[in-house]
């Protein structure tokens, strides 16, 4: 097992096991992160190699586009940067990337200022999504720390449909498009202003979760979306991931402002049950509250498993939240950007 954290100065690659860690892209403001199972490779003889084969990691920065590495994260390469950016004048800050789950293939890529890319070869080259900038809301789209711009935060593919894609707009809107970027709906009723991150689960196809200004599930693959807020005391919302295990059980991070979170540092971890609500995971071996800035968040591999990053460290639980446990690795004491685990 790799768990991959991105940072504003770089790219750690963890092996929990053994607390070893690597730093990779030195320098470089990671935004985004995709893992994919990478492709079985072929010996001299033409045999497929023995083991999983390594995974495929997209890491998307802020000055230099998008990386790639195909065996595990030892080695980045820049892709597509002839393709990104208007007319493919150079990369753009690559602030989303998502890889379908119907075709590894197949990835998705958002930017600064907002677009769409979609890649069919792993993203070594991309093409332009057409739409999305002109939506109605388009107009209103405005990121508050730098209001002249804004950004594709969050792709969100369908786990049942290969054709629909999500899009959370800092900050504006939430699009969906039914067809591979051909048509999109803009603001689908009920949905957040300011999305932040997305969740699925295979077994669940058509529910989708979204942390942003509250927290909101949709139950018909985003053409609608319910608030849900009950004994969710914090409606700024970061972090997410959903239990492995369970579609009905969701993890996230909150605070009460975008300045709790990101600036004092005062953010809490809550677990979402279905038709139940929210519990707030105090005590729990999880550092909350003062001190703490909001977390990023990956679902694992087994049922319970849920991986939790914060400037306190990286931690682990293996019963949904319920207790915590902290991986002993050197990590920077700063909120990461994003958490993958592979």
């Amino acid at each position: 097992m790799r768990i991959y954290a991105a940072y504003d100065d770089g790219l750690r690659v963890v092996d929990p096991a053994t607390g070893a860690v690597e730093t990779r892209l030195s320098g470089q403001r990671v935004e985004c992160l995709s893992v994919a199972r990478g492709e079985v490779r072929e010996d001299a003889n033409g045999a497929a190699g023995a083991g999983d084969p390594a995974p495929r990691v997209l890491a998307g920065t802020s000055d230099a586009g998008l990386f790639r590495s195909v065996d595990g994260g030892s080695r980045f390469a820049r892709v597509a940067a002839s393709t990104l950016g208007p007319e493919g004048s150079g990369p753009d800050a690559v602030t989303a990337v998502a890889t379908s789950p119907h075709d590894p293939n197949v990835v998705w890529i958002g930017t600064e200022p907002s677009r769409a890319y979609r890649s069919a070869d792993g993203g070594e080259t991309v093409d332009r999504v057409g739409g999305l900038i002109d939506l109605p809301s388009a107009d209103e789209w405005s990121f508050p720390p730098r209001p002249d711009t804004h950004h594709v935060r969050w792709i969100e593919p369908c786990p049942a449909d290969p054709e629909r894609w999500l899009l959370g707009i800092e900050a504006g809107a939430l699009a969906v498009t039914a067809d591979g970027g051909e048509t999109w709906t803009d603001r689908p009723p009920g949905s957040r202003r300011d999305t932040h991150a997305m969740a699925t689960h295979p077994d669940a196809p058509d529910r989708v979760y979204a942390a942003g200004d509250g927290f909101a599930e949709s139950g018909d693959r985003g053409d609608s979306w319910r608030v849900r807020d009950a004994g969710l005391d914090h409606v700024y919302v970061w972090g997410l991931a959903v239990d492995p295990g369970d579609p009905d059980i969701a993890l996230v991070s909150a605070a009460a402002s975008a300045t709790a979170a990101h600036r004092r540092g005062e953010a809490y971890l809550y677990r979402y049950r279905r038709n139940e609500g929210f519990d707030r995971l105090d005590e729990r071996g999880f550092p909350t509250g003062e001190g703490t800035y909001r977390a990023v968040l990956a679902a694992g591999r087994a049922a319970g498993e849920v991986w939790a990053l914060s400037n306190r460290g990286l931690f682990v639980t293996r019963d949904a939240g319920d207790s915590f446990e902290q991986v002993p690795v050197d990590l920077p004491d700063r909120a990461a950007w994003a958490l993958a685990v592979a």
